[in-house]
């Protein structure tokens, strides 16, 4: 067998340690990678943002288009109601802003026909007056009772006298009754679903309240509503 030559053997050695040459190509096909990796990182993130970005617009354009319909239909609901009575005519304002529900109860009904030829069941001096279906004596009584006693106490204006509502009992095709008060009452909201107030024909509630009455506080001569109208404005 051939024998190597030191000499030969120390330059094969040096060749097999240096480090081994990377080609003009490579490193400019490995630039290129890097360089396209960066454009789809910034290229996916900004499509994510204009996305969330595009989702965020639209869920606010959805609600307010919501809004806008809401507010449209609050709108279109008549706003005033004019009660027609044997003694004049009474102009109730309804809060269809802050009681929707109830007001649109209210005009559902009125529509249908509901509230004419409806007579005033009750009607208790200085306090108030009832117009509805059912006979319900023992209530008013007790109202009387409270109304004596709370008389002599101060009262607040969101009690004030010359309001709308309706009793706060479950109501059904008969019991959607009226109640307008003719004094204030500090337990107003225990009792009433308050929905309106008077703004024109304070006097007409006046001459209502002065007929006469039984002891269960029943009109002696009937009397009652004659037709009660929808308007959007007065």
């Amino acid at each position: 067998m051939a024998r190597i030559k030191p000499q030969a053997l120390l330059i094969q050695s040096k060749k097999k340690k240096g480090p081994n040459r990377i080609s003009l190509t490579t490193i400019i096909l490995f630039g290129l990678i890097v360089v396209l990796a960066l454009f789809f990182l910034v290229s996916t993130s900004r499509h994510r943002s204009h996305r969330s970005s595009f989702s965020a617009d639209n869920h606010e354009q959805i609600l307010g288009a919501d809004n806008s319909v809401l507010d449209m239909k609050n709108s279109d609901l008549p706003g005033y109601a004019t009660i027609i009575t044997p003694k004049g005519s009474i102009t109730v304002e309804l809060f269809k802003d802050s009681l929707p529900e109830v007001v649109d109860e209210f005009i559902d009904i009125c529509q249908k026909g509901h509230f004419k030829g409806m007579l005033f069941r009750h009607i208790v001096k200085h306090y108030v007056i009832q117009a509805g279906d059912m006979d319900k004596p023992g209530t008013v009584e007790d109202w009387t009772m409270r109304g004596k006693h709370y008389s002599q106490l101060d009262t607040s204006l969101k009690h004030e006298a010359f309001m709308l509502g309706t009793s706060k009992a479950k109501h059904d095709s008969r019991g959607f009754d009226l109640f307008i008060t003719t004094a204030p009452m500090p337990d107003l909201n225990e009792k009433l679903i308050v929905f309106g107030r008077v703004v024109k024909g304070e006097d007409v509630v006046q001459e209502i309240e002065e007929v006469d009455t039984d002891e269960h506080y029943q009109p002696k001569s009937a009397i009652g509503i004659t037709n009660l109208i929808l308007k959007q404005k007065i």
